[in-house]
C-alpha cells in the first residue's frame, strides 16, 4: 500500500510553525511550498543492511527534528537508499511525528542500477533486465550507464514509488543529463530531452510526480562554450514546447559550497541578452533550487582559514559554518548533506538554530 499525498502549501506551513521559535529562518517559501533550508541526502554509505538502519534513524530523526527535504536517488546505494527511505518515512507518519503533506521527497532517475547487490556479472544482469526484456535499446545508452528514453524513465519512476513507498513523488529529476553529451550529437541530445520532458509531463497528469527538473554536476557550471553546458533558457523552451506555459519543469539541483561557488559566482548562461550566472536564471523564473554536495563529502567539515570563521559566530564546527554558507546563498532553496546518521542531522540542525546570513553579510563575506 503506497503512501497516498505530496507536499502542499497547506502542510509544509503547518510543519514549519512547529519550528518556528526553535529554527528560527530555517523554512523559505517556494512555489507556495515552506521549505526548509537543510534537506537530508542519502547518497553516501556502503549498500548494506547496517547502513540502511541508520538512514532509517536518520531520516526519522530529521522528519521530526525540522527537517522536511529528503533528496535520493534510484541507484544510490543500489536502491537501497530509497528503501531505507521509505521505512523512516512510513514509521514517522504512522508514529503521528509528521504528515505525509508535510514532506517533500525528490529522486532521480537516468542511471542504470543494481538491486541492492551487485551481481556476479553486472553486464550479464544488464542485458536479461534490460536488453532481453526491450525496457531499454542498446543505442538509447550512453556512457554504458545512462538512459533517458521515455520507457525507461517511466520504468524508474514506478520502481522508485515503490522504493519509495508513497503515491506521489513531489520532485523527478533527470539525473546528470549531461553524461550524455559527450556520446550523442547536439541534435540528438535536445531530441532525448525533449521525449524526456514529455514523459514527465505525462507523469505529472498522471499523478505520479508533482514536477520534474534536472540534478546536474556540471552542466552550469562550466561556461556556454563547454560541450557539458546545458543551457537553462533552452530548457525552459522544450518545457514549454511540450507541456505549454504551465510546464512543470520547476527545479534543479547541482553542486553549490565553498569550493565550487560557480552556481552564483561563474557567468555560463545565456539570458535576457546577458551572459549570468544559473542562480539568477532559476530565480527569475522561480525555481525550486536544490545545492548538492554542501560539504563536498566532509571535505569542509574541517580546516575552514580563521579569516572565513569570524563571518559565522555562533556555530560550533566548520561543518556548520560551511552549511551556513550555502543555505545563506541567494537564489539556494535548500542545502543538501548527507546524513546517514542520527548524530549528523543534530549536528547539522545546529546550523539552522541561527537565522542565516542577511544578504548585505554575505555579500560583505564574498567582497573579502
Amino acid at each position: 500500500m503506497l503512501i497516498p499525498g505530496y507536499a502542499t502549501p497547506v502542510g509544509t506551513a503547518r510543519y514549519a510553525r512547529r519550528f518556528e521559535t526553535r529554527l528560527p529562518g530555517n523554512f523559505r517559501e517556494v512555489q507556495g511550498l515552506w521549505i526548509s533550508s537543510l534537506g537530508l541526502g542519502t547518497y553516501l554509505g556502503e549498500p548494506t543492511a547496517a547502513c540502511d538502519v541508520l538512514y532509517r534513524e536518520a531520516v526519522g530523526h530529521a522528519l521530526e527534528s525540522g527537517i522536511n527535504v529528503v533528496d535520493t536517488a534510484i541507484n544510490y546505494r543500489q536502491q537501497r537508499s530509497e528503501r531505507a527511505i521509505a521505512q523512516g518515512l512510513a514509521a514517522a507518519i504512522s508514529g503521528g511525528k509528521v504528515h505525509r503533506d508535510e514532506v517533500l521527497i525528490a529522486t532521480k532517475g537516468g542511471f542504470l542500477t543494481f538491486d541492492e547487490n551487485e551481481p556476479a556479472d553486472p553486464a550479464a544482469y544488464f542485458q536479461e533486465t534490460l536488453i532481453d526484456t526491450g525496457l531499454v535499446r542498446p543505442e538509447e545508452v550512453a556512457a554504458g550507464c545512462h538512459v533517458m528514453s521515455p520507457k525507461y524513465l517511466e520504468n524508474q519512476i514506478e520502481v522508485s514509488r515503490r522504493n519509495l513507498g508513497v503515491e506521489t513523488l513531489d520532485v523527478y529529476y533527470l539525473h546528470n543529463p549531461e553524461t550524455q553529451l559527450p556520446h550523442v550529437t547536439r541534435e540528438e541530445f535536445d531530441r532525448r530531452i525533449r521525449a524526456a520532458f514529455a514523459a514527465l509531463e505525462k507523469a505529472v497528469s498522471d499523478g505520479r510526480i508533482r514536477v520534474y527538473g534536472t540534478a546536474t554536476w556540471n552542466a552550469y557550471r562550466v561556461g556556454p562554450e563547454s560541450p557539458e553546458a546545458l543551457s537553462l533558457a533552452d530548457l525552459f523552451g522544450i518545457a514549454e514546447e511540450v507541456g505549454g506555459t504551465g510546464h512543470h519543469f520547476r527545479a534543479l539541483q547541482l553542486p553549490f559550497n565553498l569550493a565550487m561557488p560557480e552556481a552564483l559566482a561563474a557567468s555560463t548562461q545565456h539570458f535576457d541578452g546577458k551572459v549570468v550566472p544559473v542562480l539568477q536564471v532559476a530565480h527569475a523564473k522561480g525555481m525550486l533550487v536544490f545545492a548538492s554536495a554542501s560539504l563536498l563529502q566532509r571535505k569542509l567539515a574541517e580546516g575552514l582559514p580563521e579569516d572565513l570563521r569570524k563571518w559565522f559566530p555562533g556555530l560550533r564546527t566548520d561543518a556548520q559554518r560551511a552549511i551556513q554558507f550555502v543555505r545563506s546563498a541567494p537564489g539556494i532553496t535548500c542545502a543538501l548533506i548527507g546524513m546517514s546518521h542520527r548524530d549528523h542531522v543534530s549536528e547539522n540542525l545546529g546550523t539552522a538554530a541561527m537565522p542565516p546570513l542577511s544578504r548585505e553579510q554575505f555579500r560583505a563575506m564574498l567582497s573579502k
